[in-house]
């Protein structure tokens, strides 16, 4: 067995893709359009997957999105997304300098969390051991849920 692909379903497509592959760095791998089934499929890989992927030989995240406009909720129902990162606290630095709120801060330099605009939960983790402490992280409060 093998780990093909987490899906997602997406409300708004560009906005999905500005956060996915814009603000967190996944590309862009393939895409398929249905227009019997009235949906486009869009498959990510994160940036050490993208060659991998591009074989089909990297796990990829699907973003499902229906062309008929539909309410999802409870994006977190399904439990997160998880990235290994090379530095938790400069990831977490530029995504907040682009607006994106970091829900649970790294403070103990290893895990953190964040939310696409659809309410998915997408988990941080240092990779490695947790680097040292750092302000403002260390001090900084929970925004929200994750």
């Amino acid at each position: 067995m093998r780990y093909l692909h987490t899906m997602v379903r997406v409300k708004d497509l560009a906005e999905s893709l500005d956060f996915y592959c814009n603000k967190l760095g996944l590309a862009e791998v393939r895409r398929m359009e249905s227009e019997a089934g009235r949906f486009t499929l869009v498959y990510l890989a994160a940036p050490l997957d993208r060659q991998s992927a591009a074989a089909n030989d990297a796990p990829l995240l699907e973003l499902t999105y229906n062309w008929d406009p539909e309410n999802y909720s409870g994006g977190r129902n399904f439990g997160h997304l998880a990235f290994e990162v090379d530095d938790i606290y400069a990831i977490c630095q530029k995504l907040a300098d682009q607006g994106v709120t970091i829900n649970r801060p790294p403070r103990d330099g290893h895990m953190a969390f964040i939310r696409s605009p659809d309410q998915i939960s997408i988990e941080l983790l240092q990779k490695g051991a947790a680097l040292a402490p750092q302000e403002p992280w260390a001090s900084m409060a929970n925004t929200g849920v994750w």
